[in-house]
């Protein structure tokens, strides 16, 4: 404040210098300047330190409010990483019952192509036998025609009734 007021007598002696040898009033000017600034100061003193006061108080308000802002931000950070890293626990969880589902699946399907392998053996394997049997009987039964039609066999009736009744037992 003394600078000022300091800077506010010298000013106008700097402004109003000469360098030629003529006399002023000067003293009387000063004690003008200085009475002048002394009223002003006396009039507006008070509504400056106010001024300043509350621009003072504004600039902290506002400083609040940074830091306000700040730590919400900060809170907002600390919160997504912790959701980023349950969000990681949580694919990996995801991951790990894929790969058991999977292998659970795949444990299934490989039981299923097994039965499905051993049911198509079982019935191939009866399928040969029938067709094996319906084979022998087509051979049986084009022998049997050849030599019931051949005319240079001569059977009794008796023993064509025997030969029956052997093939039936």
């Amino acid at each position: 404040m003394k600078l000022l007021l300091t800077g506010i007598v010298l000013f106008p002696m700097v402004l109003f210098a000469s360098s030629e040898d003529v006399e002023t009033d000067i003293v009387q000017r000063l004690f003008n300047f200085v009475i002048f600034a002394g009223i002003l100061w006396y009039l507006l003193a008070d509504k400056i330190k106010v001024f300043f006061a509350n621009r003072t108080l504004d600039i902290q308000a506002k400083l609040d409010k940074v830091e306000d802002t700040l730590k919400e931000s900060k809170n907002k950070v600390d919160e997504a990483n912790r959701q980023l890293s349950e969000s990681k626990v949580l694919a990996s969880e995801i991951v790990e019952n894929a790969k058991n589902d999977i292998d659970s699946i795949a444990k299934k399907v490989n039981d299923a192509v097994v039965i499905e392998i051993a049911n198509l053996n079982k019935s191939f394997d009866e399928g040969n036998t029938v067709q094996i049997s319906r084979e022998k009987k087509k051979v049986i039964s084009s022998v049997l025609d050849e030599l019931l039609n051949a005319e240079n066999l001569s059977l009794s009736q008796e023993e064509l009734v025997n030969i029956v009744l052997k093939k039936v037992a």
